[in-house]
């Protein structure tokens, strides 16, 4: 049975998405919504018999679909997701679910009422390095670990807005802390220091800080630190160091490196991450069957709960203890 399957959102990565959800045998794209109709026909287009609309609700009564993926900005979120809830479609969406934790909580509560399948975009999960980090941090002690995301300001006017995206931690360094809880656990406190440095100077109406570094510990007894740049004017970084009793393993775009002593060994990232997430998350739609999805919209609370509260401690100076989500 061919699976329909809409889009929500017109940038480049619901094209990119919709260009695999095409290349993918037993799926079509059937619809595309977009803040106007002209956005979502030229997006639309690029498919066979999709159409283009302007609301949710035009496109969820128009066409039968049995999944929607929703990409929209981080101050975008919750009527999609909450009227595909009601709908009981299910939804894969990108990250981040909100700004804060209001939208994502109502969200969940929703989609825990009708048991609905769910996947949230954090790929890295899906990653062959990341599987093998899993294997190799069994029954080894975690001292700590050291991420970064060291890039420039992406060219996107809500991006620059605290109130768009909720800064670099919220709406990008969030890979890496979904990264950290996936690999070694929850996180219970968080410290958090942000600045702005130059960009303001640069560009007009920002309001994000150009940098920022989080301290975090977590439930296993571990520390860790995340810190991130949005002011570089060239290239860029990302990754993941863990610091363990007999090894150390850094993770990147690239794949694992596994170092013990004077022994090293590389992982390469073979598949791609965006597919194996894909195929995972349409084996739930169609069987059922939810066990291969790594990151559902109630784990993601979790990791958007642990960003949050990291912009919270850096308005306030203090330091952000974490309770279990409550709804």
């Amino acid at each position: 049975m061919t699976l329909k399957v809409g889009l929500v959102g017109t940038g480049w990565f619901s094209k990119m998405h919709g260009e695999l959800l095409a290349a993918e045998e037993g799926i079509e794209v059937a619809a595309v919504c977009g803040t106007s109709k002209e956005k979502a026909n030229q997006l639309a287009s690029a498919f066979d018999d999709a159409r283009g609309y302007a609301t949710i609700t035009d496109m969820l009564d128009s066409r039968r679909l049995d999944a929607v993926y929703i990409c929209v900005p981080p101050f975008a979120h919750g009527e999609v997701e909450l009227a595909l809830a009601e709908r009981g479609i299910p939804f894969l969406v990108e990250k981040p679910l909100g700004l804060d934790m209001q939208t994502p909580l109502a969200v969940l509560q929703a989609v825990r009422s009708k048991q609905l399948i769910t996947s949230v975009g954090y790929h890295f999960r899906y990653m062959d390095s990341v599987a093998r980090a899993k294997q190799l941090l069994e029954n080894r002690v975690v001292g700590m670990a050291l991420g970064h995301w060291m890039g420039g300001m992406p060219e996107v006017s809500w991006w620059r807005k605290q109130e768009g995206s909720g800064g670099q931690i919220v709406e990008q360094t969030t890979h890496i802390f979904d990264l950290l809880r996936h690999l070694l656990g929850e996180v219970t406190e968080v410290y958090a220091a942000y600045a702005q440095r130059v960009i303001h100077t640069k560009h007009e109406q920002v309001s994000v800080p150009d940098v920022g570094t989080v301290t975090l510990k977590l439930q296993s007894g571990a520390v860790a630190n995340i810190s991130n740049a949005c002011m570089l004017s060239g290239g860029g970084h990302t990754g993941l160091t863990v610091y363990t009793d007999e090894c150390n393993l850094e993770l990147t775009h690239g794949g694992l490196v596994e170092t013990q002593g004077e022994h090293r060994r590389e992982y390469a990232n073979v598949s791609n991450p965006y597919v194996n997430e894909l195929r995972a998350f349409f084996h739930a739609v169609r069987t059922q069957d939810a066990s291969a999805i790594l990151s559902t919209y109630e784990d993601a609370c979790r990791t958007q709960q642990v960003t949050v509260a990291a912009n919270e401690s850096a308005q306030s100076g203090l330091p952000v203890r974490l309770e279990p989500l409550s709804l």
